[in-house]
């Protein structure tokens, strides 16, 4: 029989039965002092699991020291989230192209205060230096908003989105199967209370046909399988499409994606540059939808601190990306212009998504800050940037320079 105590790093050895001498059983303690012998299973140290993060350059990377792996390593959230469950996606993930990633998602709510030593620092850096003592503003009030109805010659369409999770239940990358069916239940049963102009049906991707869902996703209206690594290491595709659908109001122009990276992305869109009627009705959308699952006893994951609380880091606060497809061939092709967006903290991708390029001069812009600002706030920094952008690119057009109205 063989015990090891660790706590008091005494080996007893009993040699009956075993033949085990007691010089042989301390060299195999020597041996095997890097970790525990629970039964068949190997408890090794925690540097011993360190993950190899020197190449990689998302914000998880920049903040995980060895020391705090080892402070955080065996630490679980009540649903039994882990710290490696949360790191998985940035440690198969180095980088990204064209935006810096996080590198982190959440398993549950409670996530973002078990292994806040981790999170706290990538927030920081995520979000401009928002701190942990910081507090969050929400306001959905769209009658605060000055201008938005843009010119069509430059923009084509106009979008905001959002997601909210429901309490109670683990985010995405850990739900079970069981969680997913019934975050789905919750919600349409929901949404099948609208009234009015946001009346609609939900549509499960299961019962659509190949050609439904490649049309739908072709219209920008429905969400593809994950396939980037980003969302795959991170478990988010699991049983796919088990659970997940879309649900549209009669005019297409306002709609919930279920079950994707977040239990519900809630989605205002329309053709053309009327970005105010467009927040109008994200807000009242918003609004509703909340009020009916109050009614139904179930609450959004909220808090002071953090505003909405969602699978990505990178999307608490607000969760809210309000943003244009709008036509920059000259600006786009400026050297200042990087500089022009960073400082009007907007960012750009192109018009397929956010590994695309701009085709034809077209660009998606949006906003970069989701945390420390409301959607008030967010939305007119959009309306005011996008205004700017299109009067440069009409300067341009006009073969002048636009030195002067490169904001400082």
């Amino acid at each position: 029989m063989l015990k090891v105590l660790s706590n008091k790093r005494v080996l007893i050895v009993s040699a009956i039965g075993l033949g085990v001498s007691a010089y042989a059983a301390a060299k195999l303690f020597s041996a095997g002092s890097r970790f525990r012998n629970y039964g068949s299973h190997r408890q090794f140290h925690p540097m011993d699991d360190y993950p190899d993060v020197r190449k990689h350059n998302n914000c998880m990377a920049n903040h995980l020291s060895p020391r705090l792996y080892a402070k955080l390593k065996n630490k679980t959230t009540p649903s039994g989230f882990t710290l490696d469950q949360a790191i998985q996606t940035g440690v198969d993930n180095p980088g990204h192209p064209f935006i810096s990633t996080v590198g982190l998602v959440a398993g549950d709510e409670e996530t973002y205060e078990v292994f806040a030593d981790l999170f706290d620092p990538v927030i920081e850096e995520r979000h401009n230096g928002y701190k942990k003592t910081d507090k969050h503003v929400t306001d959905l009030d769209a009658s605060k908003i000055r201008g938005g109805n843009f010119d069509e010659r430059y923009v084509l369409s106009s979008r905001c989105r959002t997601g909210r999770s429901i309490r109670g239940f683990s985010l995405p990358p850990h739900c079970t199967r069981a969680e997913r069916r019934e975050v789905e239940k919750i919600v349409v049963e929901a949404l099948s209370e609208l009234k009015g102009d946001l009346s609609g049906t939900y549509y499960p991707l299961a019962n659509m046909s190949n050609e439904e869902q490649e049309q739908l996703i072709k219209d920008h209206f429905l969400f593809d399988k994950p396939v980037s690594p980003l969302l795959t290491c991170a478990g988010m595709a699991r049983d796919w499409p088990d659970a997940r659908g879309i649900w549209h109001n009669k005019n297409k122009n306002f709609l919930v994606w279920i079950n994707e990276e977040d239990h519900t992305r809630l989605i205002s869109m329309q053709k053309g540059g009327n970005m105010r009627a467009v927040f109008e009705r994200f807000c009242n959308g918003i609004n509703e939808v909340e009020k009916l699952m109050e009614k139904k006893n179930r609450q959004y994951m909220w808090n002071n601190h953090l505003g909405y609380i969602l699978t990505c880091p990178s999307n608490l606060g607000t969760g809210l990306r309000a943003g244009v497809h709008v036509k920059l061939p000259l600006l786009g092709k400026h050297k200042d212009f990087p500089n022009i967006l960073e400082t009007l903290r907007l960012q750009k991708r192109g018009t397929g998504g956010v590994d695309t390029a701009a085709e034809g001069g077209i660009f998606d812009i949006s906003n970069s800050d989701r945390l420390g600002y409301s959607e008030v706030q967010l939305v007119q920094k959009v309306i005011d940037g996008v205004n700017l952008l299109v009067e440069m690119e009409m300067r341009l057009e006009r073969g002048r320079a636009i030195d002067d109205l490169i904001p400082k």
